[in-house]
């Protein structure tokens, strides 16, 4: 049975099960995820790591030494080899990945081979004492990738919406502001409303429509 702080900090490095602990280790945490032995944990340490290491906060000796027993060391070792494989499966390049081949035994880093190939043709991997099958691996980290990209595009597109109400509320009083989406969206206006953005708000938008003050204005921001 996981306890809540594992739960919790298994949420901190993208695998979604959990709410957020505001006391948070994450290398306590992948120590807490190799000695579990649960499967479903297991298929998810490449996410793990990758939040872990794009952080900084993965630690590869205090993780070692943290584990006392070989077969959890072993366990350890051979996650690592496969989220590497994962990695190179997807031709993603980090920083840390380099650092981290040299650091384990050559034993695990020669397995980096037959599970690439694993991977490749979706085959069960080639040395667990657990069934691992290839496309569960790629299908969670698709999904958490998927997730992020996602998370991505929503924060861009509320970033460009906020910057796109912050220059409009610097041009257009708020009446102004609403003609202006009223009219941008097809909304009907009313004979005053008409009246008011043909008088005033149409004079702005034209302004704004010009490409040399556009030119010019980008111009300025330059200085």
């Amino acid at each position: 049975m996981l306890n809540d702080k594992l739960l919790e900090n298994l949420g901190r490095l993208g695998f979604p099960l959990l709410e957020v602990a505001t006391d948070f280790d994450a290398n306590e945490t992948l120590v807490e995820v190799v000695k579990s032995g649960d499967t479903r944990l297991w298929e998810g340490f490449p996410v793990l790591l990758t939040n872990a290491a794009q952080e900084y906060s993965f630690d590869f000796n205090q993780v070692l030494k943290s584990l006392n027993s070989k077969q959890d060391r072993e366990n350890f070792f051979t996650l690592l080899v496969l989220s590497l494989a994962l990695y190179q499966h997807y031709h993603l390049s980090f920083f840390w990945t380099n650092e981290l081949k040299k650091k384990l035994p050559e034993k695990y880093v020669e397995k980096l081979k037959s599970l690439r190939n694993a991977l490749a043709h979706n085959d069960f991997l080639p040395f667990w004492n657990k069934r691992f099958h290839s496309s569960r691996l790629k299908e969670m980290f698709n999904n958490y990738f998927e997730q992020n990209t996602e998370k991505s595009r929503q924060l861009k597109e509320k970033h460009e919406a906020l910057s796109l109400e912050y220059a409009l509320s610097q041009l257009f009083s708020p009446k102004q502001k609403e003609l202006f989406q009223k009219k941008l969206k097809g909304s009907p206006l009313n004979k005053t409303e008409k009246e008011y953005y043909s008088r005033t708000v149409k004079k702005k938008v034209s302004a704004l429509a010009n490409p040399e003050l556009h030119r010019l204005s980008q111009k300025l921001m330059d200085y």
